[in-house]
């Protein structure tokens, strides 16, 4: 998908298009993370995180015979849930390919929403692959969780909020797996001179990779954060992260566990570990700037892992 541009424009539609039926999230400052710190609570969006503004964008940019095929996608379990939930609410027929190690809760919420499932996959690499075999057989159409200019777009929208709610920010901190968030606050955001800022794992670093080789780089994502283990990061976010100057700022496992103990316990928001991840940065002391809000997309959480997190196992 080579030389897609997403654009100011192309965030305001889809605005337009999903106005009404996903809720627009809060934004609020935070002393205990710092002066001029404000955490941006997506985490309170359909289905618990930003993904169901993509996924119902897209989904609501099917022609009717798409409609009538059907939609197949990809995902740890955030894209599973709100693409079952877009194709629920219009009607669409929704299959997911997730993976044997992928969490149970998110796996049952998905179906919950009335989505199928395909669980043969090992890994996320492996259901790539399931993925393209499926689609091939069936015959239906792809919703990418992230590289796909509608869903990105959808996406965007949370940077349209942050411009509004907090006009002087100068930088958004996001957390990032293939990276379509980021791109699309990005577009939304870096035209009106707002510095936006990646975070991502150490060890599950595709969008980092993607920027330095100047293409996608496969890898083995290994991370608390379920949520950002994308095996790489999507052409569309390494072409426009690229030319818009986005950064990449890496953090820890244990950093990722001080930012989730921080949001519980300060913030009282019950965000998962890729949830915590931008505000992992800031408290890690790795983000710079004068006005800064950090992006908390994700409250899809065990109670097992919220659990041995806050105990600090």
């Amino acid at each position: 998908m080579p030389n897609v541009s997403i654009t100011p424009d192309d965030v305001a539609r889809a605005a337009a298009t999903i106005r009404g039926r996903t809720h627009r999230t809060p934004t609020f400052s935070s002393r205990s993370l710092g002066p001029g710190r404000h955490l941006k609570a997506e985490l309170f969006q359909r289905t618990g995180s930003f993904k169901a503004r993509g996924a119902l964008n897209r989904v609501r940019a099917l022609s009717a015979k798409e409609r009538e095929r059907g939609v197949i996608s990809v995902s740890a379990g955030n894209h599973a849930q709100a693409l079952a939930w877009a194709a629920a609410t219009e009607g669409v027929d929704a299959l997911l390919v997730m993976w044997a190690s992928a969490s149970p809760a998110k796996i049952a919420a998905t179906r919950g929403y009335g989505a199928a499932i395909d669980l043969e996959a090992a890994d996320p690499a492996g259901a790539f692959a399931r993925l393209e075999e499926l689609q091939e057989q069936t015959g239906r159409v792809l919703v990418h969780p992230f590289n796909d200019p509608d869903v990105i777009a959808g996406a965007g929208t949370v940077g349209l909020e942050i411009l509004e709610d907090v006009p002087e920010v100068d930088t958004i901190v996001v957390a990032c797996g293939g990276g379509g968030l980021v791109t699309g606050i990005a577009a939304a955001c870096v035209p009106h001179g707002v510095r936006v800022i990646a975070v991502e794992p150490e060890h599950s670093d595709a969008l980092a990779l993607g920027l330095a080789a100047g293409e996608p780089v496969p890898l083995t994502p290994c991370t608390i954060a379920d949520a950002l283990t994308a095996p790489f990061a999507g052409t569309v976010a390494v072409e426009v992260c690229g030319r818009l100057g986005v950064e990449v700022v890496l953090v820890t496992d244990d950093e990722i566990r001080v930012g989730f103990r921080f949001l519980y316990e300060r913030a009282k928001l019950a965000a998962e570990p890729g949830g915590a991840a931008a505000a992992a940065a800031v408290l890690a002391g790795k983000i710079e700037g004068g006005c800064v809000v950090s992006v908390v997309s994700g409250g899809n959480v065990s109670t097992d892992i919220a659990s041995a997190i806050l105990a600090g196992r």
